[in-house]
């Protein structure tokens, strides 16, 4: 008996990562997920600290504003680039105040950073014409040649042209030479863009080798270990190895966790390769903290790119869920059947009063839910009996009065007939009426939903309303309609319109995944305690 519940439990699937052979990573980047907000609130302290600094110094001291402005900077252009974006205005705004070309071709550089990670290539190049680069230190003239390097490897990426694709990874291997040339051998930097160079052009043995150095050496701040982590990952996956390529991605991922890192596309490949395998239900969970970090930072890139991939994914993910469902519903029957067994035998052999309670205590719970159950059939029932019947009636004076004024040929009545007929009016009425049936079974449906979301993104009715069109998608899904077709049908959209419905209501819960839904369907109808 034991081994066969074993067998059956086995057969839930519970787990939120599968294990593909990096079961443990999987585990330590849940872990990590969990610890997202504790290190966005250090980082949050770090940057006050810094703020405090800049607002205590006199307004005299430019120089000394532009070095905390620049820390400020640093901070932020990982992090979120609205903030990176005002800071880095405000260090060109300072260089200009100070006549100092060098500080303003240096801050036109950061500027054009936070537009690369922003995806907006053309105000990268607009913003950093002009430098004069021969003036440049070489730490600072190297930075402009690997974003400018960056610039064009992302162009010749996103245009995926045969024609220009070419031109613009030779300017981009141009570039990227000139900063090889002034880092200092074995430095990260040298390393790094050595190996990033041989990568962009083919040369991935070599490239592995590099960064599998880097990576051994210890000496990576976590927010390089992320770099160097996906790059490899980029690597694997050009080499056909998807296992080794997830794996490094998991660990680029945690790294930028634990470094507070929103301008990160490391989740994004990963759900990206999960979703290729099939494993919707991981790629799902990484696509919503993807999009997470993607609307924190403000990166339009990687909204697009997500939100070209959300859909695919949610899709599979509901179909994903209906074989779960049935998979579970089988096993809970055998469950079921089992523990019966199990209960049964227990009170002929043992009589024992405790085991009797509990089968008292599941004849209860079956019993609310029969009893919840009927009443949203007899209501439902009565509504429709109500809703068919008037329609009935008003298709029977509509045919008796066109029986009417044919044989007259009173064809203008007949049109003034049928365009008296408001289907919006009409299908209003409908909503309405669901809606009022609906909270008659459901009234706390309204407060209980709420519940789940901050006070800010709590969704409320008009005083003119009963439910909003958001609340009536989960109100159908609470009613067993689980079906995006359906519901769609239902309530006159498309079922992309439906899917971007529920993402972006789900995105802004306390809760996600099938935790929201688990909640959704938890909420209960009209108590029925007093029927007992």
């Amino acid at each position: 008996m034991r081994g066969l519940l074993l067998f059956i439990f086995s057969l839930l699937p519970f787990v939120l990562f599968a294990d593909n052979g990096n079961g443990e990573l999987f585990d330590e980047l849940k872990t990590e997920f969990s610890k997202k907000h504790a290190y966005d609130k250090k980082k949050e302290e770090q940057i006050q600290v810094i703020k405090t600094t800049l607002r205590q110094l006199p307004a005299s001291d430019l120089n000394g504003q532009f070095e905390v402005c620049n820390k400020l900077y640093d901070e932020y252009k990982s992090y979120q680039y609205d903030s990176a974006y005002v800071y880095a205005n405000k260090l060109l705004s300072l260089s200009q105040s100070l006549h100092d070309k060098s500080k303003e071709d240096f801050s036109k550089i950061k500027m054009g950073f936070i537009l690369l990670s922003s995806g907006m290539f053309k105000e990268t190049f607009e913003s950093m014409r002009g430098i004069n680069v021969k003036s440049l230190e070489s730490s600072v003239k190297m930075e402009y040649y690997s974003i400018t390097m960056r610039a064009y490897y992302d162009l010749a990426t996103y245009n995926n042209d045969k024609h220009y694709t070419p031109v613009y990874t030779s300017l981009a291997n141009k570039y990227i030479d000139s900063a090889i040339a002034l880092s200092k051998p074995g430095s990260y930097d040298n390393l790094y863009l050595s190996g990033y160079k041989k990568y962009k052009n083919g040369l991935n043995d070599s490239a592995a080798t590099i960064f599998y150095q880097l990576l051994k050496s210890k000496k990576l701040t976590e927010h390089q270990d992320a770099i160097v982590e996906s790059t490899l990952s980029n690597v694997y996956q050009s080499m056909s190895q998807p296992d080794k390529s997830i794996a490094l991605l998991i660990r680029a991922t945690i790294s930028d966790i634990r470094s507070s890192t929103k301008e990160t596309i490391a989740l994004f490949w990963l759900a990206e390769i999960l979703y290729k395998k099939g494993d919707i239900k991981n790629a799902y969970v990484a696509l919503e903290h993807a999009l997470d970090d993607a609307e924190f930072y403000g990166a339009r890139q990687r909204k697009t790119q997500i939100g070209s991939l959300l859909p695919m994914v949610a899709s599979e993910k509901l179909l994903f869920i209906e074989r779960e469902e049935r998979l579970y519903i089988r096993s809970l029957s055998m469950i079921t059947a089992l523990a019966v067994a199990v209960v049964v035998i227990s009170v002929l052999l043992y009589k024992r009063n405790k085991k009797l309670k509990a089968k008292e205590r599941v004849i209860e719970r079956v019993n609310e839910k029969l009893i919840e159950g009927t009443k949203i059939k007899e209501d439902y029932i009565g509504y429709f009996f109500n809703v068919i019947s008037g329609y009935i009636l008003q298709l029977e004076r509509i045919k008796r009065s066109v029986d009417t004024k044919l044989p007259a040929k009173r064809y203008e009545d007949i049109q003034l007939m049928a365009n008296n007929i408001n289907i919006k009016k009409e299908r209003e009425t409908l909503f309405n009426t669901f809606d009022q049936v609906f909270l008659k079974i459901f009234p706390n449906f309204v407060e209980e939903f709420n519940t789940l979301f901050k006070k800010e993104n709590q969704i409320w009715p008009k005083e003119h309303e009963v439910l909003t069109t958001d609340l009536r998608i989960f109100a159908l899904m609470r009613m067993g309609i689980t079906d995006t077709e359906t519901i769609a049908k239902i309530l006159e959209y498309s079922e992309k319109t439906i899917y971007v419905y529920k993402m972006r209501i789900k995105a802004k819960a306390l809760i996600h995944g099938d935790e929201f839904d688990q909640r959704i369907m938890a909420i209960k109808a009209v108590d029925t305690g007093a029927k007992n």
